[in-house]
């Protein structure tokens, strides 16, 4: 069965504040992302779960607009993404402030690491994406920046005959428009999958969407 999947129309952004986000997680992910604002000037607060100290070398490389901080912290910002290796989830979202309807971006998959091979958690037909809300109840989640390697997601999103495309989706309508405006600031091109139960899927390990490096012609 064919899918028309629906290139993303850019809005103005709503309430949410887009000069600063939050990070938690400082892996490969993570620091990319933090790059890619900085690109566009747009300010990072990065933590992980060894303490903001062990970020000095980061946020110096990153430049100023990039700030060491505690995850608690980076979890107050409007929009905040987590990129934290599976198993460690439910640790990095504990004892974390409320999240009162703000945008949080799961930028996670679910893989695990096995003697030397990577592999997929088996979650029993669920959708990633439906494990992570558990963990960050009151959240409007989006599922984005999740199916590139990091050397895509911090390098130039310009291709000589367009923009990189960026998967995103969730259940929440302005939630996606806002992280929408975020994927087009960046430079890349957003493609909304829609709900979490279609387009996470889509998006994860081993969905049909998973890994692939598009362009959109310009």
């Amino acid at each position: 069965m064919s899918r028309n999947y629906k290139a993303v129309q850019v809005t103005k952004p709503g309430t949410e504040d887009m000069n600063r986000i939050g990070i938690i997680g400082a892996g490969a992910i993570g620091s990319a992302f933090a790059r890619a604002l900085a690109r566009v000037g747009i300010g990072a607060d990065i933590s992980n779960s060894r303490g903001s100290a062990s970020l000095a070398s980061l946020v110096q490389e990153i430049g100023p607009t990039a700030r060491a901080v505690e995850p608690a912290e980076a979890a107050r910002a409007d929009i905040v993404l987590v990129a934290v290796n599976w198993s460690k989830l439910p640790a990095a979202l504990a004892n974390l402030p409320e999240w009162a309807g703000r945008i949080v971006i799961d930028a996670n998959n679910p893989l695990v690491v096995e003697g030397n091979q990577l592999k997929r958690v088996d979650l029993n037909g669920r959708v990633s994406s439906e494990v992570f809300s558990e963990l960050v109840p009151g959240a409007r989640v989006v599922k984005a920046f999740n199916h590139l390697p990091a050397a895509s997601l911090s390098g130039d999103p310009k291709h000589e005959a367009g923009r990189r495309v960026l998967f995103f989706s969730g259940d929440e309508a302005q939630a996606r428009s806002q992280v929408a405006v975020l994927i087009d600031r960046l430079g890349f091109f957003g493609i909304d999958l829609g709900l979490l139960s279609i387009g996470a899927r889509l998006a994860q390990p081993g969905g049909a969407l998973s890994a692939l490096n598009l362009v959109k012609f310009d």
